[in-house]
């Protein structure tokens, strides 16, 4: 089986502190976590970490930043023939403030100019092709030559060529933020029939299978019927990446045809582990680590 993950890279430098920092005010962080991010990269790695046979396609600035991540990517056995190092380019750099007090991460990001990856010319054919919205031109042209993949993306953010791939793909696996601000109505935890409305709304402009993450909620799908599916509960230290990790192991589940429950199942727990830990790819949680809880929490009560 082989995977290609398209979109954005970035390097990720964590701040733990204990509370949120006063504006104006002077603040010591006793750590520094640094580590490759942004949520395509961050699904190549669980993906090859996991054991699939993955590419990686994206630009990054001739720089340490890039440097860095080109390393890292390499040393977890993740292909990166399509990962352009661009001289005229910065790298994609987060700052994050993880406040482990209560879990929250608030994230900077300095991101010079639009990083757009070069027209390529791809010989590999591909069995399952995870997109997050950037480089689109890449994106329709892997898409057009691998008809029969399985395409998935990572819906975070409202934006057009997330809008236009969307249409193009087998599952969108989009943020509460995007399908509330792209169907301009509010989730209601109260009232779930909300969550209804907006993914029917989500469904008939798509056409495709649509699941809505709801962070610590867990997420909701329609799978022989409308589907609150909750996540694991967990003492977050970081909720750096756990987004990108869900898609991570979503992706790895589908192209492993496991039942959609479970696998939002695994996907839940992979995105539950990794809260516990500093650092978003540094938090990626084994696949042994995943199906111990899974076969835990599958057990008889």
């Amino acid at each position: 089986m082989r995977a290609i993950c398209i979109g954005q890279a970035a390097y990720d430098i964590t701040l733990p502190v204990d509370h949120f920092p006063i504006e104006n005010k002077k603040m010591r962080s006793q750590a520094k976590v640094e580590c490759s991010g942004g949520s395509a990269c961050n699904c190549a790695y669980l993906l090859a970490k996991w054991g699939i046979d993955t590419y990686f396609a994206g630009v990054v600035g001739d720089d340490y930043y890039g440097n860095k991540i080109k390393e890292e990517l390499d040393k977890i056995g993740i292909n990166t023939k399509y990962l352009e190092i661009n001289k005229s380019y910065q790298t994609t750099s987060s700052y994050i403030i993880a406040n482990t007090t209560i879990g929250s991460r608030t994230i900077i990001t300095n991101r010079p100019k639009e990083l757009i990856l070069e027209d390529k010319d791809v010989q590999e054919k591909f069995d399952v092709i995870l997109l997050d919205g950037y480089e689109r031109s890449f994106s329709n042209k892997i898409i057009e030559a691998n008809p029969d993949a399985i395409k998935i993306i990572d819906a975070g953010s409202l934006k057009e060529a997330t809008i236009e791939l969307s249409k193009k793909v087998d599952y969108v696996v989009c943020s509460k933020d995007f399908a509330e601000d792209y169907t301009r109505k509010n989730v209601d935890y109260n009232d779930l029939t909300s969550l209804v409305v907006i993914y029917n709304i989500l469904k008939k402009d798509f056409k495709n299978n649509i699941i809505i993450t709801l962070e610590d909620k867990g997420c909701f799908v329609y799978d022989n019927g409308y589907k609150l599916v909750p996540t694991l509960k967990a003492k977050a230290v970081d909720t750096t990446g756990a987004g990108d990790i869900f898609h991570g192991a979503f992706t790895y589940a589908i192209a492993n045809k496991f039942d959609m429950i479970k696998t939002l199942k695994y996907a839940n727990i992979a995105g539950s582990l990794s809260v516990r830990k500093m650092g978003g790819q540094l938090s990626i949680p084994t696949l042994d680590e995943v199906r111990r809880k899974y076969d835990e929490c599958s057990k008889p009560r």
